[in-house]
């Protein structure tokens, strides 16, 4: 199983092309988006605004922002209810 992470492209790096800031739920960091091109000097179809899907420091895919706040919304509930049976063994 795969786990991807949204993020919010906050900057494209001029003076790396195939890094991008990027931000998951205000945490800031460099992301590689290399993968999202269609070829290796092709064009890269991302803007800050956009929603990208992240594993491991990569740029999976391209999403949508209804997409990325369902994401987001599962994966933080995820960790309550882990900390809630964390909690309940006491």
């Amino acid at each position: 199983m795969c786990l991807g992470i949204p993020g919010e492209v906050i900057e494209l790096m001029a003076d790396h092309p195939d890094l991008a800031m990027v931000s998951v739920e205000g945490v800031q960091r460099p992301i590689n988006i290399g993968l999202l091109r269609d070829t290796a000097d092709g064009p890269l179809d991302l803007a800050p605004g956009d929603w990208i899907l992240i594993h491991v420091g990569f740029a999976l895919s391209k999403i949508d922002e209804k997409q990325a706040k369902a994401s987001l919304e599962f994966v933080t509930g995820v960790d309550d209810a882990y900390a809630d049976q964390l909690e309940a063994r006491g």
